[in-house]
């Protein structure tokens, strides 16, 4: 199957996305069929704690685009909620429908997304660990905003793996990331832009 994707080194223009890691390259790769977003750091972290950072409420309302409420437990149906104002949920708030597919504490994590798959695997490695991250899609066109998108989250887990905040707010840094891809892969991997209800800068 044809790809256009590309592997650089895993930078956010403008930041430091080493924050917490050894080394981190990401991957874009789109076909007519769709494509993936992949990403694999070696972190200055245990797999223990990074295991936390992926499955603790707590811990991924610092990173991660949704609330994911359901059992973490291989078959048990997902919702990813997308709260439109920090508070009390509000029965309004967007949802993705979902599924989870595997769960091996505390090393392997995969599950449906909609019509996508987000899978991520933790390996020990010396006082650390390597973290693979994969997102498959649907659609070539949202491969940018997608891929842009999981850039910034990954960037963001890294600073609270770290203890620290990003310089930067979240919220305004996917368009400088997103036109950096679109640049890598072209616009027909950019036909699909934020949904309505995104209200980032």
């Amino acid at each position: 199957m044809p790809s256009n994707g590309t592997s650089t080194p895993y930078l956010t223009p403008g930041t430091d996305t080493q924050k917490g890691t050894r080394t981190c390259r990401d991957s874009l790769n789109t076909s007519m069929a769709g494509g993936s977003y992949g990403s694999r750091a070696s972190l200055l972290t245990p797999p223990e704690k990074v295991w936390r950072a992926l499955t603790e409420p707590e811990h991924l309302a610092a990173w991660f685009p949704a609330r994911i409420d359901g059992e973490r437990a291989v078959g048990a149906p997902l919702r990813f909620v997308f709260p439109e104002s920090v508070g009390t949920p509000d029965p309004e708030d967007p949802v993705v429908a979902g599924e989870m597919l595997v769960y091996d504490p505390p090393s392997h994590l995969e599950y449906r997304w909609g019509e996508e798959t987000l899978r991520f695997d933790v390996t020990p490695h010396g006082d650390g660990c390597i973290l693979t991250f994969v997102n498959r899609f649907d659609e070539q066109g949202k491969a940018a905003r997608d891929g842009a998108g999981w850039h910034v989250c990954l960037d963001r887990l890294f600073y609270h793996l770290a203890g620290e905040e990003p310089p930067w707010d979240p919220d305004k840094q996917w368009r400088p990331v997103h036109a950096a891809y679109v640049e890598r892969l072209g616009p027909e991997a950019a036909t699909i832009g934020p949904p309505d209800w995104y209200t980032g800068g």
